[in-house]
């Protein structure tokens, strides 16, 4: 049996798509004791709450159709954020020289954030440029998230 993103992401392309923009990422998590169905696009210069719109209105009705989940949860169809996450390989590709954020389970030399620019990615090791100008790999195991690091 598929895994409820997989169900939902397969759905929700379409309409993504529609909508003129891409499927970043699913998430179904519970927080506070309640389900969370979040469908995070991308667009082209960002995204607007008519394409979120877009795509919720006509996923809510397919959710409701094809009922790949138990029980109540909240779909929430927002933008993936200037701060968004990167967790897929096509991520990480698409956002390589970019200033990211790392943050690690444990700490690595003392510390638990890392900020540089992302310098690569293999099958989950993520490497970045730190500000000294030294490169810093973090194994797969050690990283806990890795996002776009918003510099002003």
């Amino acid at each position: 049996m598929k895994k409820v993103t997989e169900v939902v992401t397969q759905l929700a392309l379409p309409f993504v798509e529609q909508a003129g923009c891409s499927l970043w990422d699913v998430e179904y998590v519970r927080e506070a004791g309640s389900w969370f169905l979040r469908v995070y696009i991308d667009c082209p210069g960002g995204v607007n709450i008519d394409q979120c719109e877009a795509v919720s209105r006509p996923l809510s009705d397919a959710l409701d159709e094809a009922d790949p989940i138990e029980g109540s949860y909240t779909l929430e169809v927002s933008s993936a954020g200037i701060d968004r996450p990167l967790k897929k390989p096509e991520h990480f590709a698409a956002f390589a020289g970019h200033d990211v954020e790392v943050r690690t389970y444990r700490p690595v030399n003392g510390k638990k954030e890392f900020h540089g620019k992302l310098a690569g990615y293999d099958s989950g090791d993520v490497t970045i440029t730190l500000p000294d100008g030294t490169n810093q790999t973090f194994g797969k195991k050690e990283v806990a998230l890795v996002r776009l690091d918003v510099v002003f």
